[in-house]
């Protein structure tokens, strides 16, 4: 459900008005611009007893429209309540003594929907520790917040609060399809990343990170690129990390600091082979409806819900053509007689399981998740 106003009483009656039951718990997915205040909210919806969490992302997406302000409700059939990790450089905690609880006899192999503070820099150790855990007897959906600034702040609530470099879990009880896709491709010899620490790249190939993309980047483009314009550039452009057999991990380059060094959305490690990737908005289009024939593979699966991640450097990227993108997959429902409209944000980053299983954090990716809950009540 999308609500055109971030007001926190309107948000707090539009959650009232859907009867939350027990077992479930309201995901609140807010846009950056005129945002409610956030410490009224939760204390609102705490007031009522009303299970919730949610977060800031930079746009939302609501059939073939995006938006910068409002908010958008769902209502999520859990296994447990969220469990919020703070600090995303230290060890998580708690995410064991769960693990019995969301691998009991359930009918739906059940969704571990994650959403980190994009700009934490430990994502990727944080992610694999989730997985170490887990592995694959869940599937992963689930995105980065933060806002169009890039400004490290709180952009993740829940009752206890607002927070910043956390991450927060919920485990969904509902049977579910994810479809991975990012359509960027090649233009050079790979490179090796021969010193970086999270995520950040310090050399390539032995030298300056910086003088090593600067130069590739003004050889395709034909543009000089600096500090100053380096974002409005690089939105055409983005890292691969090599992996055997599968669709390159897009990583963002943010920004270039004092330093030279590139700072990217998303760790990449020390020795990762690395490929310069440019998009084409025709192929991006494409990946989409790659990514939502991936996600209805489950077969027999009435689909009552899409979930969309959707990268904001993507869709700044795509431009007028982003609704384009959204209606490939409205088109794509139509024409398997599926009726649901897709719902989802801008997100700094994407969270997905590919098909062989291995939870990983993607840059100007899409992520589709398809859900079908037999008693009806994902909203």
């Amino acid at each position: 459900m999308y609500i055109p106003t971030s007001n926190v009483e309107e948000i707090v009656n539009a959650i009232e008005r859907q009867n939350v039951p027990k077992n479930k718990t309201v995901l609140i997915l807010l846009a950056e611009q005129q945002l409610p205040d956030i410490t009224h909210l939760i204390s609102e919806l705490n007031k009522k007893k009303i299970d919730f969490f949610g977060a800031i992302f930079p746009g939302l997406i609501c059939g073939a429209e995006k938006y910068h302000t409002g908010a958008i409700i769902h209502i999520l059939p859990v296994i447990q309540k969220p469990i919020l990790i703070q600090n995303l450089s230290e060890s998580p905690k708690g995410l064991t003594s769960c693990y019995t609880a969301v691998n009991q006899s359930y009918k739906n192999k059940p969704t571990a929907f994650i959403i980190v503070d994009g700009l934490s820099p430990k994502i990727f150790s944080f992610l694999s520790s989730v997985y170490n855990v887990f592995a694959d007897s869940v599937h992963y959906l689930g995105g980065g917040a933060g806002t169009l600034t890039f400004k490290e702040q709180p952009c993740i609530f829940n009752p206890d609060g607002f927070f910043q470099d956390s991450a927060i879990i919920i485990f969904i009880d509902a049977k579910s399809g994810v479809g991975v896709q990012h359509g960027w491709h090649r233009i050079m010899e790979p490179m090796i990343v021969t010193k970086s620490e999270g995520n950040v790249i310090k050399e390539l190939n032995w030298k300056n990170a910086f003088k090593i993309y600067r130069e590739a980047i003004e050889m395709d483009s034909g543009k000089k690129i600096d500090p100053a314009n380096f974002f409005e550039i690089s939105l055409n452009y983005a890292f691969g990390i090599y992996c055997e057999g599968a669709e390159d991990i897009v990583r963002d380059a943010l920004k270039v600091n004092d330093k030279g060094e590139l700072i990217c959305a998303g760790e990449v490690p020390e020795n990762a082979v690395i490929n310069i990737l440019k998009g084409e908005k025709l192929s991006l289009i494409k990946s989409a409806e790659s990514a939502l024939e991936d996600s209805l593979s489950v077969g027999d699966m009435d689909v009552n819900h899409c979930l969309v991640m959707d990268c904001l450097a993507r869709s700044m990227f795509l431009d007028d053509d982003f609704n384009e993108e959204i209606r490939t997959i409205m088109k794509g429902f139509e024409s398997r007689n599926i009726h649901v409209v897709p719902e989802g944000v801008l997100s700094l980053g994407e969270i997905a399981s590919r098909k062989e299983g291995i939870l990983e954090f993607f840059n100007k990716t899409i992520v589709i998740g398809v859900f079908h809950e037999s008693t009806d009540t994902v909203h």
